[in-house]
Order: C-alpha cells, then sequence, then structure tokens
C-alpha cells in the first residue's frame, strides 16, 4: 500500500479585492480603483459603487491600467493597508496617460 502525502492549504484569512490601476506616480505605491456591483434593495437593479485603494508594490510593476488582485495586510502607511498579491491582466496600451493623447 501506497501511503497518500495530502497537502491542506491554508485558506488565508485576509481579504482579497480585485481592480484597476489607476495612479503608480508614489514610488512604492499604487491606487486601485475596485467597482463593486450589487442589487438594489427594494428596485432589484444593478448599483455600481467604486473605491480606490493604496496598495504596496515594492518591485513597480504594476502599471495604469493593469487589471491586479491586492491583499489585506498590516498597516504599511497612513493610507497603506493593501499589498500587490498579482497582476491578472496588463493594459494593451503602454505609456498610460501619455499614449492615450492625441498627436497635433
Amino acid at each position: 500500500m501506497a501511503e497518500t502525502a495530502t497537502t491542506t492549504e491554508h485558506k488565508s484569512r485576509r481579504s482579497t479585492k480585485i481592480g484597476q490601476v489607476v495612479s503608480t506616480k508614489m514610488s512604492k505605491t499604487i491606487v486601485v480603483e475596485v467597482i463593486m456591483r450589487k442589487a438594489h434593495g427594494l428596485y432589484r437593479r444593478v448599483v455600481s459603487k467604486s473605491k480606490k485603494f493604496y496598495a504596496h508594490d515594492e518591485t513597480g510593476a504594476a502599471r495604469v491600467g493593469d487589471f491586479v488582485e491586492i491583499e489585506e495586510t498590516r498597516p504599511l502607511s497612513k493610507l497603506k493597508r493593501w499589498k500587490l498579491k498579482n497582476i491578472l491582466q496588463k493594459a494593451k496600451l503602454v505609456g498610460g496617460e501619455e499614449a492615450q493623447k492625441p498627436a497635433v
């Protein structure tokens, strides 16, 4: 009989959110906008609510427009309580706001 090694993965108690990077102008900090959609209690229409979170990006890998996953962490500064977990989808345009301006 062969013994089977069971690997139990511990589920983290820290909450995670998925959002889009809207700013990378600070060093090692990104601003992630998370859009939460929920049905209205009375009218049952879908209502969108957005909130911005400051997240720690140690390597500076995230760019404006990327979809990222952030994870809750201890307070790192006055506003930062999240850290970048991974980048889910890279932005299609490289360069952010500069690439979106039309050439005159």
